[in-house]
């Protein structure tokens, strides 16, 4: 049977390790040719040889996606090797580095908006155009539950993620008429390094772990697979009547 996002080309940014490499991984096994993107170049290019491995297509590119003309030259790249890009996921994010308030700087609130907030548009910018030119396409932008409700001392990575949601849905209804769909994912607290590591920089990281877990009704965080499903909906012509919409996956966390 042929997969959900067969014959498709799919670009996944930050896919050396977390939810980008789970959604490349996954978008592979449901048949799509993947180009995902990381700094990390050893980690990104193991998760595509790991898809190789597997049977699927990938191809692995350095980019920091706060630099607009690296942003072109993967697109250009993309479209000279298999012809087409039907798939955009902005999945490269931070989340350390923000800080209180109170405590934080100028300088790590402009580091951070680059690359949650920028990096969305200047990607956006870069891969529309060939889509526009094809009639169809489907860009999902990695947002947070944060990007629709508070956390004290999360002040830019939470105002980052509120741009990601509403530079979709604007993006969204520019791009409707002309064959492109525009939505954002909305995880709760998942297992990945970049969590993880949020934990451990917190004063008591096991007591960190227990309140977050009990925010969520299920009682656990999530998991990689579980968002990347979502990604692959979005990715596939099965969400074909969605666009500006917010799909969010989080143990019921926003509910309460």
């Amino acid at each position: 049977m042929a997969g959900r996002v067969e014959g498709k080309v799919a670009l996944v940014t930050g896919g050396a390790s977390g939810l980008g490499a789970e959604s490349a991984r996954r978008l592979a096994r449901e048949g799509a040719t993947v180009v995902l993107t990381d700094m990390a170049a050893d980690m990104g290019q193991a998760v595509a040889d790991g898809i190789a491995d597997a049977g699927g297509k990938a191809l692995f590119l350095t980019q920091d996606v706060t630099d607009e003309v690296r942003w072109a030259e993967v697109v250009r790249e993309t479209l000279a090797r298999f012809g087409r890009l039907d798939v955009l996921v902005n999945n490269a994010g931070i989340a350390a580095g923000g800080g209180p308030l109170l405590e934080a700087t100028f300088e790590a609130w402009r580091h951070l908006m680059s690359i949650n907030l920028d990096g969305v548009f200047l990607g956006m910018k870069a891969a529309a155009p060939p889509m526009v030119e094809a009639g169809r396409g489907s860009i999902i932008n990695l947002s947070s539950i944060l990007g629709k409700v508070g956390m004290a001392g999360t002040p830019a990575y939470s105002a980052s993620k509120g741009g990601v949601l509403m530079l979709t849905k604007a993006t969204a209804l520019e791009l409707a008429p002309l064959g492109v769909r525009v939505n954002s994912v909305h995880p709760g607290f998942i297992e990945t390094p970049m969590v993880d590591t949020a934990f451990r920089e917190s004063e008591n990281s096991n007591e960190m772990r227990d309140v977050v877990i009990s925010r969520h009704p299920m009682g656990r965080l999530g998991v990689p697979r579980e968002i990347a499903d979502g990604i692959v909906f979005l990715a596939s012509d099965e969400s074909s009547f969605m666009t500006g919409a917010e799909l969010v996956i989080d143990g019921g966390y926003t509910a309460i």
